[in-house]
């Protein structure tokens, strides 16, 4: 196995999907939103979009827990990964990784995240996770609107196994 990033703008479900596919594939999951400084969830709560600076320790972390797994097989990993920069640091130059974007359209997106309870991230933030958004060219694309299980079976099929 390799290293899975389910990724795109808050509220399209990175989480959900990246869980079932760990459970599918045995792999080990990792949600990025555990490991924001309190800082950052503070600012997102507070309705502030991140910028850069903000990111780039947090990103430089999720980097190194990447690192740590490829020896072990890899790990599947729930993250924003909104800008193609964002995407080298996480990959630290190992092009093993597995892109798998979740697309959906900015009305969708801000349903979802009116909808969801005890999240930082707040509707209002729709228009800057979209602003920053640089869709990936090298990525396996799905529609949010599709059921989990079925994305979940489809990225491991793609990955060449066979889903238990």
């Amino acid at each position: 196995m390799s290293t899975l990033v389910v990724m795109g703008v808050s509220g399209c479900g990175k989480s959900t999907l990246g869980q079932r596919v760990a459970e599918l594939t045995g792999q080990p999951f990792l949600d990025a939103d555990d490991y924001h400084p309190a800082a950052n969830i503070e600012k997102m709560r507070a309705g502030i979009p991140l910028t850069d600076a903000d990111r780039a320790p947090w990103l430089a972390k999720l980097a190194e827990l990447i690192g740590a797994h490829r020896d072990q097989g890899g790990v599947v990993l729930a993250c924003s990964a909104l800008k193609e920069a964002y995407r080298r640091i996480l990959a630290g130059g190992d092009d093993r990784i597995t892109w798998i974007y979740l697309k959906g359209s900015k009305e969708a997106i801000r349903a979802r995240l009116e909808a969801r309870a005890g999240h930082f991230m707040p509707a209002t933030l729709v228009d800057s996770q979209f602003a920053v958004l640089e869709e990936p060219v090298d990525a396996l694309v799905f529609d949010i609107t599709e059921p989990v299980e079925s994305v979940a079976r489809q990225v491991v099929a793609a990955l060449g196994n066979t889903p238990g």
